[in-house]
């Protein structure tokens, strides 16, 4: 992996771009406050950060092909010049995940490949914005490590990581650097600072990623890590801390060293100034973060200290403002201020651009986004019914139906050649594309007839690669129950009650295909979302039934899912490495085209294995996209009614039980 020496090298490259108030005038913009009313002893410094990106670098869409506003590098990277125009000092980071996510993502990994010397098309549009470091997501891990290695080569900018090591007990980066930079005071004058800046990425990616890091890497706990490398970077006499966290926000006790979203508890830590988070896709300063104590939703602070979390795709740049003042022979934060910069704003629910691509960055990466065009529009075979996942969280859904055909089509037959054909084989697959968490137009909307790759990687967004699992029948009716946390608890009677409960991604919505169930809403959940059984007594389960019978709880099954859920990722009970008993060597996306290759044209109706269970005069509401409309007498049945728009242009749906 990079060296340290390499890390110092590149920190060095960017010491140029550190003062940019001399622009600022000549540009016609107008000077932040704080540096044009900054005192002698006094500096204003701006910490921008980039996160999420997913090798989003056009504004476009690959699953919808065609251009949209509310992503893209290129249009972040106009907030970036402006940002830098308005202060006399500013630094730019970049906080993970940006070499997977996108069909453009999946071309280079799986068709053009990455070699020595080669330049990711992410890093190249990267490289001509100056970053000052980075560090990694756990996505960073999807296509293994000589994959990673041959991407990072080539940034002109350190990227660091303090608690992934190498089988030797050292990290796989840099845990931290230093950068040296001369800061402009009020006056003018400008006098030496050290920033120190230190990265994280969530544990959990030896469980999410272990085809790829099994006997090469482990992780330490986020807040472990920090407490004992954050003095060690404050020993090197740096002024100020920066924690590039690729964490989210939620609580949980600091001590817990299996943390997820653990930015909070780091935050606590003594020695660190500021925080850049990111993973949850979501934004921070901001109203999803209400009721979580120590986060301060409305100034942008966890546990008193500057943070920002700048939503994901490009769709934000993340802004924190220090006032320092010189303090001995160093530097002190007398104040700070946490913001967003959005890229695009919503004008009668409908998203427009505030910002213009920036050229340099689309110019970088032009040859690759064309040849990923090409790439997506391949077709590979018909669909006799349309695939969308609109109604995926309250009725069985095509488009996860197809995926748990291909799942068992390809399972079936290597469990052909082994003991485990005798038993019983399902399937459990999640939509990725519903729930809302990346806007109203994030679902899976596929027409009837021809279906190319891009409609394939709008399915199964992610490159897990098939496992299978051996459990009982009480542990099938657990992982169902498990997904069943994604409902709210609702009352018998009430009508309009709000249905999908706050903080449960899709992504955790597992449909189990060859059984039939129902799940009742009216009862409390069995678990929490960590997995923890809260009520033993309770099971929303029900009708649960294995060819037409009862399941038995003792009965064994073999199911096929993706490695992270076999691996433990979700924290489903009962799942974990101890059960796995089969790890293919291919994705679930190649899977999926394969068979649709094989089959040539697919019926991806669903079969209505599984349904909510009714409910006496009680009514639910819930929120999915407007382009749902067309596809409503697919789910007749479900006598939806129509209930107005939200202000991010949602379509609300009310649903008699």
């Amino acid at each position: 992996m990079t060296t340290e020496a390499t890390i110092r090298n590149r920190a060095s490259v960017n010491r140029r771009h550190f003062l940019a108030g001399g622009t600022a005038l000549a540009a016609g913009i107008v000077l932040h406050p704080w540096s044009a009313r900054a005192e002698p002893h006094q500096a204003h410094l701006r910490l921008m950060e980039t996160t999420d990106l997913h090798v989003n670098i056009f504004p476009y869409d690959y699953y919808a092909d065609k251009e949209t506003p509310t992503v893209g590098l290129a249009r972040t990277a106009a907030h970036i010049d402006r940002i830098r125009a308005e202060a006399r000092n500013s630094l730019l980071f970049d906080n993970g995940d940006f070499i997977q996510g996108n069909p453009m993502g999946d071309y280079i990994a799986f068709e053009r490949g990455m070699k020595p010397g080669d330049t990711h098309p992410i890093v190249a549009a990267m490289n001509t914005l100056q970053y000052d470091a980075g560090t990694l997501g756990n996505h960073e891990f999807n296509y293994g490590l000589d994959f990673l290695d041959n991407t990072l080569a080539k940034a002109n900018f350190p990227l660091v990581s303090a608690n992934v090591l190498k089988n030797d007990g050292s990290t796989l980066l840099p845990p931290y650097l230093v950068l040296d930079r001369q800061i402009e005071l009020g006056d003018g004058s400008r006098h030496p600072i050290r920033i120190g800046v230190i990265g994280f990425v969530p544990p959990q990616i030896t469980v999410w990623d272990a085809q790829n890091l099994k006997n090469k890497a482990t992780t330490r706990g986020i807040v472990e890590a920090a407490r004992d490398l954050v003095p060690k970077l404050r020993a090197e006499k740096v002024d100020i801390v920066l924690a590039l966290c690729h964490s989210g926000i939620a609580s949980g006790q600091a001590d817990d060293a299996s943390l997820e979203n653990a930015a909070l508890q780091l935050a606590s830590v003594e020695g660190i100034d500021a925080l850049f988070c990111g993973h949850q896709h979501l934004r921070f300063p901001g109203e999803e973060f209400k009721g979580i104590d120590g986060a301060d939703w409305e100034k942008g602070t966890l546990a008193g200290k500057p943070a920002v979390m700048a939503g994901f795709w490009g769709s934000d740049l993340g802004v924190i403002d220090l006032l320092l003042e010189r303090s001995g022979e160093g530097w002190r934060v007398a104040s700070s201020s946490s913001s967003l910069r959005p890229i695009f704003e919503r004008v009668d629910r409908k998203p427009k651009a505030l910002v213009e691509s920036k050229p340099e960055v689309l110019a970088a990466a032009k040859a690759e986004h064309e040849a990923t065009l090409n790439y997506v529009r391949r077709p590979v075979g018909e669909t006799t019914a349309p695939l969308y996942s609109y109604f995926a969280l309250v009725a069985d859904d095509p488009s996860v139906q197809i995926v748990n055909q291909a799942q068992l089509w390809y399972m079936k037959e290597i469990l052909a050649e082994t003991e485990l054909k005798e038993l019983p084989l399902l399937s459990a697959a999640a939509p990725f594309k519903s729930g809302g968490r990346s806007g109203p137009d994030y679902y899976t909307d596929i027409p009837a007839g021809p279906i190319a790759i891009r409609n394939v990687a709008d399915l199964y967004l992610y490159p897990n690669t098939v496992q299978a699992v051996r459990i009982t029948g009480a542990g099938v009716k657990d992982w169902l129950d498990m997904s069943a946390g994604i409902f709210r608890q609702v009352e018998p009677g009430k009508a309009d009650q709000e249905l999908i409960a706050d903080g449960f991604p899709s992504y955790n919505f597992d449909v189990i295909d060859g059984v039939t169930y129902r799940i009742d809403v009216t009862k409390p959940p069995r678990f929490d979302k960590d997995g923890k059984l809260i009520n033993a007594d309770s099971s929303r389960v029900v009708d649960l039934a294995y060819d037409g019978k009862p399941i038995d709880p003792k009965a064994e099954f073999v199911v096929v899912t993706n490695n992270y859920r076999a691996g433990g990722g979700g924290k489903f009970p009962g799942i974990g490495p101890d059960r796995i008993v089969f790890i293919a060597p291919d994705a679930n996306r190649d899977v999926l085209i394969r068979y649709i290759v094989d089959q040539k044209t697919i019926n991806p109706s669903a079969d209505g294995n599984w349904s909510l269970a009714p409910a006496s005069g009680t009514s639910v509401l819930f929120s999915t996209g407007p382009a749902s409309a067309s596809h409503l007498k697919d789910v007749a049945s479900l006598k939806l009614e129509e209930a107005g728009r939200t202000d991010e242009g949602y379509a609300r749906y009310r649903l008699p039980l």
